[in-house]
């Protein structure tokens, strides 16, 4: 459809939202590990928060698009010029890939920032959505979930400079607890959806979960990139291999709902991690690591770590103990919270 998105808004505006996410076997959802290790059937697996990043688009002055979101001054440029190396460079891409000049962006985000849960990603979904949204009120035939979740991908991954991968916005674009398998059988099958956990066991499932904000942002680039280059010069291999297999020991446990085998698969693949990069846990991060294993709780950082959240998973008994322990040491550090 050939109309500029403005004219379709009129005087109306369009909304659309998506959620973030914790994650088990993250990395592994890079082309960069799952092509090469592909025998070993690698997966991830990740559980959609009700954390949601909304965007909202309206119409604005013609020849500019407008973006604003929280932690950011608002930014205007044309299209023509929007640099996609901006901190909002992503948004700026959507926009210039669906020709939305002449309209204002506004994204809310219910996470804190880089909190290392996926939120950029998950506020491109939802502007793709908000975009495809405006063409189907207009009569263009709906955009299936995958498509929204491919695209968001791409246009991340075009601007990033660094590999990306695609569990972030699968969570996004599907919510729910699922697993992502990434044994590409053919060009048409990126990934293979698995869903875990049915809606119907979703508050269950939360007694025994706990998420935690270190109250410090987290930088992806710094530990992707050292696990990315390693694996390419042929570094730690076999640990990448073992995560594979607790990966998917993990998500046999969660579908079992067992607990303390999923805390035992977590805590080892975590092992695995720190000895590839310590820096994976800040130092609060660390201290809520030690204290979830000291209580028989599995405990993980999100995304690539390094500042950000951190969550664990346990028995209802070991994770209410658990709760009033990352609270007092929560406390030490402004801004660090459960969320």
């Amino acid at each position: 459809m050939n109309i500029p998105i403005r004219e379709l808004l009129k005087d109306r505006y369009v909304e659309a939202s998506a959620p973030c996410r914790i994650d088990m076997g993250g990395t592994l959802d890079l082309s960069t590990f799952h092509l090469p290790l592909r025998r070993y059937r690698p997966s991830t697996f990740n559980i959609a928060l009700d954390m949601r990043t909304t965007v909202t688009v309206k119409p604005c002055k013609k020849g500019i698009t407008r973006i604003k979101s929280r932690g950011f001054e608002p930014t205007t440029f044309s299209l023509s010029q929007a640099p996609f190396d901006h901190p909002l460079g992503l948004m700026f891409a959507l926009a210039n890939y669906f020709g939305a000049d002449g309209v204002e962006i506004s994204i809310v985000s219910a996470s804190p920032p880089r909190s290392a849960l996926g939120g950029s990603s998950s506020a491109a979904v939802a502007l793709a959505a908000a975009f495809q949204a405006v063409f189907s009120a207009a009569g263009a035939e709906a955009t299936p979930i995958r498509e929204t979740a491919l695209l968001a991908h791409a246009l991340e991954g075009s601007v990033a400079g660094v590999p990306c991968g695609l569990q972030d916005h699968l969570a996004a674009a599907y919510g729910g607890i699922h697993a992502w398998y990434w044994d590409r059988e053919s060009a048409a099958r990126t990934f293979q959806k698995v869903t875990i956990v049915e809606p119907r066991r979703f508050t269950e499932i939360e007694s025994h979960i706990l998420v935690a904000y270190c109250g410090v942002p987290h930088v992806s680039k710094d530990v992707n990139g050292q696990w990315v280059r390693q694996f390419i010069a042929g570094k730690h291999r076999r640990k990448w291999e073992e995560i594979c297999t607790i990966t998917r020991k993990f998500i046999d446990a969660m579908i079992d709902l067992n607990y303390r085998e999923a805390a035992r698969c977590m805590n080892r693949e975590v092992v695995l991690r720190r000895e590839m990069t310590p820096e994976v846990f800040d130092e609060m991060g660390e201290q809520l690591r030690e204290s979830a294993v000291e209580n028989t709780c599995g405990v993980r950082f999100t995304g690539a770590g390094g500042g950000g959240c951190v969550w664990a998973l346990g028995a209802m008994e070991d994770i209410d103990r658990l709760r009033g322990i990352w609270e007092n040491i929560l406390r030490q550090r402004k801004d660090a919270r459960i969320l």
